[in-house]
Formats: structure tokens, sequence, C-alpha cells
């Protein structure tokens, strides 16, 4: 059995909690493989609304089994936070041993490091994850494994603190009390023990038995650290590429991958955004798409579809199919915009540039609709955003087989 991907195609905040949650009643494991409590998976059932960041959207699925994978950055305080919103998980929820702590201390560098950087900041969440991944990749890191033996992890982290003692002079961060850190850590061991192990065992043991596997990653293709808008990225690989590094697994595990793509685009924080509108209409956007963040509570910045941005991004993650979320959220726009193509160097260019700092949209419209809202079949969207779907699939060369017509689970077209 091979393992199925679901991944973010644009800046994050497409949708992916919603389609993990439907599709994880069929699976029976869900595995998140990257990424930390930084970014933050919505969903919506019977009216009730899940916020998760660290869990597997799987979660909401008694059924499946649950992996937080050896890529992700696991902050203590905040996985026991979030599971305290669900009964016993024991059984049901693993946490790799090899997947790298985040902890408190990790999230004053970051926001030091944000402050220092004045208007250049990159407009991080100020969780600690980039300076979590970067430990991991100096090799100075702690991983959850080692909350297995808190006293030898008290005093490891002491001698990092030991060693870095001019650098978080500077950032005027200062070293832990002993007693105190000993006792935190002792606490994490204490609740998280019963959930850490080899979890690429577990998802190999899963799929060498023919177990139907999904595996989910957090924020979007366009975050990427090798391919998305550097430096204005997150730390971590988003890409379907980064779901086998993060889980253990290897390219002939993986079967079918579908891209998240919300039918507008939106991003969080700095970096360019071509076709970001600054009318009505994306303020529009952002006020019925609801558009804060999950984690942060920032207000998204929202633009139109960027049909270049999501064919590039569709190829570097091999996607078989497109999820369409929130098209209810186009509805009433008399007309709609459809980024085709960018004006770079003065020229007319069909693909995403390195250096996206000067990039125009180029824009075609489209007319608008009425109404989508709880639609569950194609053939009973209005034609007008028949036409729009149509003109995506043109533009990015892969068909769009999921359309959310509203944050209900049960409001979805599957076309196959």
């Amino acid at each position: 059995m091979k393992a199925d991907v679901i991944v973010g195609i644009q800046w994050g905040d497409e949708g992916k909690g919603k389609i993990v949650d439907m599709l994880a009643q069929k699976y029976d494991m869900v595995c998140r493989s990257q990424g930390g409590h930084n970014a933050g998976h919505t969903i919506w059932v019977d009216g009730i609304r899940y916020a998760l960041q660290l869990i597997p959207s799987g979660i909401l699925n008694k059924k499946a089994i649950n992996i937080i994978g050896n890529g992700v950055v696991v902050s203590p305080f905040n996985i026991l936070k979030e599971m305290s919103q669900f009964d016993n998980l024991e059984g049901r929820l693993y946490i790799s041993d090899k997947a790298h702590l985040n902890l408190p201390f990790h999230a004053l560098i970051d926001q030091a490091k944000e402050r220092l950087k004045g208007d250049k900041a990159i407009g991080t969440t100020g969780k600690g994850i980039g300076p979590t991944y970067s430990e991991k990749v100096s090799r100075n890191g702690f991983r959850a494994g080692d909350l297995l033996d808190p006293s030898k992890l008290c005093n490891d982290i002491l001698d990092y603190f030991a060693q870095n003692k001019a650098i978080f002079d500077v950032l005027e961060i200062k070293t832990p009390l002993k007693e105190e850190l000993l006792a935190e850590l002792e606490d994490y061991n204490t609740k998280l023990a019963p959930y850490i192990t080899n979890t690429t065992n577990m998802v190999w043991k899963a799929l060498d038995e023919n177990k139907r596997v999904l595996l989910e990653g957090a924020q979007g293709t366009l975050l990427d650290i090798d391919h998305g808008t550097y430096p204005y990225v997150t730390s971590s690989s988003t890409v379907s590429a980064g779901a086998c590094t993060g889980l253990g697994l290897n390219p002939k595990d993986i079967g079918e991958i579908t891209g998240i793509v919300k039918a507008y685009c939106t991003r969080v924080g700095n970096g360019p955004f071509p076709s970001e509108d600054f009318t009505e209409y994306g303020k529009t956007m952002g006020e019925v798409g609801k558009e804060f963040g999950t984690v942060t509570g920032r207000k998204r910045r929202c633009g139109w579809f960027d049909a270049v941005a999501v064919r590039y991004a569709s190829r570097l993650n091999g996607c078989d199919k497109l999820a369409l979320m929130k098209l209810d959220v186009l509805d009433g726009f008399d007309k709609i915009k459809v980024c085709v193509a960018y004006e770079y160097n003065g020229e007319r260019v069909d693909y995403m540039p390195s250096n996206m700092e000067s990039v125009k949209a180029i824009y075609e419209e489209i007319d608008g609709w009425d109404s989508v809202v709880g639609i569950r079949k194609y053939e009973d969207l209005p034609i007008n955003a028949k036409k729009y779907i149509e003109r995506i699939e043109e533009i990015t060369n892969v068909r769009v087989g999921i359309i959310s017509t509203s944050p209900e689970r049960d409001d979805t077209i599957l076309r196959g």
C-alpha cells in the first residue's frame, strides 16, 4: 500500500484541515510531517470549531492512529494544551522520538531576533520555530526522545546556555534555574512519555500491512524553505518530498497527491504577493472568509487566485488533483480576476521567478455568480462558477477534483 499526501499549494491557510478531516474518515493512519505550532488547521464539524496546531487533523476519526513525525518541531507545553481538548489519546496519538523539541527559550530567541531586524523583519509568528530548526541543522538541538531522561536533558540544556552565554546576554535571555527547568522537564516526561516512540517503524508497518495512510503538512508550498518566496518563508520543507523526509518514507511509498488551494489567495506576514487586492474586493474576501490566523489571530492579506504560482507549486509537488476551497467566499462578486501571467522586468512571463519582489500580476476577468453555498453536486453549480473552475484547470494543468462550498465537512463536491 502507498501513502497519500495532502499538501498546501499557496502560502498556507488553504483549508487543509477540512479536507484531511473529511478524507481521514477513510484512513487508518494520519501523519503530520513538518512544521510546528506556528500553523493551525481549522475544522468545522456540525457547527463546532476545532483548531489544531500540532495534532494531525485525523484526530476526529476515533479509529485512526495519528502520528507526529520526526520532521515536526514539538512544543511540549503546546502539545499538552492541545491534547487537553480530547479524551484519553493513548493508543491514538504518537510522537516521533526524533522530533525536535521547541522549548520556551526558542520563542524568546525568535522574538528578540525579529525585534533586531526592525522594518526588515520576516513577520514570523514568534513561536520559536526558526530557532528550533536552526539548532536541528547545526546539530545542537534536543529531541522528544531526550524527554525520557529529564535529568540528562536538563544538564544538556544548561550546558547549551553556558556555551551560548554571549549571544543570550545580547538577546537579554536569562539562563533558567536548574530546579525550575528540571521540574518542568519531569512534568513533560510524566505526561508525554507514553506517546513518544519510533514512529518511522509504525508507518512502515502500517504500509506493509496494507493499511491506508494519509500524510499532511503545515503551511504551504510558497513558504517552502527552498522553493518558496525566500526569505519570507518558513523553516521546513512544506512540499510533498518533505513529507517523505519528515516521516522516514521514500518516494516509492507515495501514492496520490492532492494539492489544496483557495478559490482566491491569502498570505500572512511580509513578503511578495503579486495578486494582492487592496480594494473592496480584497476587504470582502477577508471579512467573508474570516481570514484571521488560527494561531496568531493576525489578519491575512487577501487577493485573487494566482494560477501561475499554483501551476508552479503543483509541478513541484506532483499533484494528481486540486481541492478548491472556499469557493463560496466569492459569491456575489460581479467580476472575478485570475492571475494568468506576470510582468517581470518589463516582459510578460508565464513562470514564477526566483525573485518575486518586482513581479506584477496580469489578469483575466470572469463573470461572477450568485451563490454556491451548500452545493454538493458539480452539475448544480452556477455556470460561471464552472467556467471559473475550468479556467483554473486549463492554466494549472491540474484537474480540480474536490470543491468546498462552505466550512462544513459535508458541503463538498467530489468529482473523482
